[in-house]
C-alpha cells in the first residue's frame, strides 16, 4: 500500500528553485546594521503634529520616526472642551491613558458571524464610558469609537497600539466620520 510517507513522487516533483533563506539571512544582516543607526530617544520637538480626520494629534512613536521600537505606535490626542474626535475602527486593540481632562468615549461594539461568510455589523447605539485624568480606556478590535471632551477643560489622551497586528496582515483601518471642523481645517480654515 502506497502512503504519503512512502510515495516520494509529490515531494520530489517540480524544478523551480529559490534563494529565500539566503535572502532572509542577508536581509537580517542589513536590518541589524540599519537598526544600530535608529534612535532610542525621540525629542519632543522631533515628534510631528498632525491635523487629521481624527483631530489634532502629536506622534510619539511611529515606524516613520526611525526609532528602535518595532512593535508599538503611540500618539497624543488633544481635545478642547466639548470637542469630539472622529469616529474610526481598526483591527488592533488600543489602550489610551488619560493624561489630562475628563470626558467620555462612545463605543459601537462589533457583532460578527462567519458561518458561511464574514458578516460585520456594529451596534446601532453606542455605549458611553466616562473617563477622567489617570484613567485608561480599552478599545477592542474593530470597535467603532469616538472620544468626547468634557465641557470645562482641555483633554490630552495618550493612545497606544500594537503595530505587529498590522504586519500580520490585519492593517484594516476605517475612518467612519471626521472630527468636528476637520473639513474646514483641511480647506484652509484655522484651529
Amino acid at each position: 500500500m502506497t502512503t504519503v510517507f512512502t510515495d516520494k513522487g509529490p515531494a520530489l516533483s517540480g524544478s523551480k528553485t529559490a534563494t529565500y533563506r539566503a535572502d532572509e539571512a542577508r536581509a537580517s544582516q542589513e536590518f541589524r546594521k540599519a537598526y544600530e543607526s535608529k534612535t532610542n530617544i525621540v525629542l519632543a520637538e522631533d515628534m510631528p503634529w498632525e491635523q487629521c480626520a481624527d483631530g489634532l494629534i502629536k506622534h510619539l512613536v511611529h515606524e516613520k520616526l526611525n526609532t528602535r521600537e518595532m512593535c508599538v505606535e503611540a500618539y497624543m490626542q488633544f481635545l478642547k472642551p466639548g470637542e469630539k474626535s472622529g469616529v474610526h475602527r481598526h483591527m488592533w486593540e488600543e489602550i489610551i491613558f488619560v493624561a489630562e481632562g475628563s470626558g467620555y468615549d462612545l463605543h459601537w461594539d462589533l457583532k460578527w458571524d462567519c458561518l458561511e461568510a464574514f458578516q460585520w455589523e456594529w451596534a446601532a447605539e453606542p455605549k458611553a464610558y466616562s473617563w477622567k485624568r489617570g484613567d485608561y480606556i480599552y478599545i477592542p478590535p474593530f470597535t467603532n469609537h469616538q472620544h468626547v471632551a468634557g465641557d470645562h477643560e482641555d483633554c490630552r489622551l495618550i493612545v497606544m497600539s500594537n503595530r505587529i497586528v498590522k504586519e500580520m496582515g490585519f492593517d484594516w483601518f476605517d475612518q467612519v466620520a471626521n472630527a468636528q471642523d476637520f473639513d474646514a481645517l483641511k480647506n484652509g480654515g484655522g484651529r
